[in-house]
């Protein structure tokens, strides 16, 4: 059962009298618990493919389902609330929000789906993260590793279907992200996720199923890993 259809995706943009294609008739789908690497040098449309699979962005034409949902057919407020019930996010810069604690930083997605037991869930999910004495601290207080750990643990908070990883080690040292990297997978399996992990590490990239090689905005192969 895919997870996540992608069919004849392309974007394109309008520069002055220019027309840029990033992405051009993309097609690939993923089954529910399945973990992908889309992988290519900068400026190939990863990230771009990684929005449009996420509904943070529209296609210029082609369809996105994303949990049996076609995006395209799904307003603005629509495509937030589909990702509000079952995508998590990672980012390279971490986008936590500055005032607020790493424990309130992890509840939001809670708070969103109203969950009763959101302070208690995001304690737990910060213990599992080996977060669990930072809560109180604001982001500026914590290492960039630490921040990237309570990223981490606001991804899985909603307890998502499936989960989109753009360059989650790129602003870290070796050694934090290899202890961030082993956080996603362990998390990931333990909760039966969707895993796509965008990213230009082909090492990481191994770690999963299957690889998606993509440049000039059209997809060049694909593996298993």
């Amino acid at each position: 059962m895919s997870i996540l259809a992608i069919s004849n995706l392309s974007k394109t943009y309008q520069s002055g009298s220019r027309k840029l294609t990033v992405l051009d008739d993309v097609n690939f789908s993923i089954d529910a618990g399945e973990t992908i690497s889309i992988v290519g040098p900068s400026g190939s449309g990863k990230t771009t493919l990684l929005g449009l699979c996420a509904g943070l962005d529209s296609a210029t034409t082609g369809s996105v389902s994303l949990n049996g949902e076609n995006l395209q057919a799904l307003s603005e407020d629509q495509r937030a609330f589909v990702r509000n019930q079952h995508v998590g996010f990672i980012f390279q810069n971490f986008q936590l929000l500055p005032t607020l604690t790493a424990l309130e930083n992890v509840m939001v997605p809670l708070e969103l789906k109203k969950r009763k037991d959101a302070r208690n869930k995001a304690q737990e999910l910060l213990e599992k993260v080996g977060l669990g004495d930072r809560s109180t601290h604001y982001p500026t207080q914590l290492s960039g590793g630490e921040q990237q750990r309570v990223s981490i643990a606001r991804a899985f908070a909603n307890e998502p279907k499936i989960l989109f990883a753009d360059e989650p080690t790129g602003n870290l040292d070796t050694e934090t992200g290899e202890m961030i990297e082993k956080l996603i997978f362990d998390l990931n399996k333990e909760q039966g996720t969707t895993l796509i992990l965008v990213t230009h590490d082909l090492d990481l990239a191994a770690k999963t199923q299957r690889i998606i090689h993509i440049k000039g905005g059209k997809i060049q192969e694909e593996e298993n890993a």
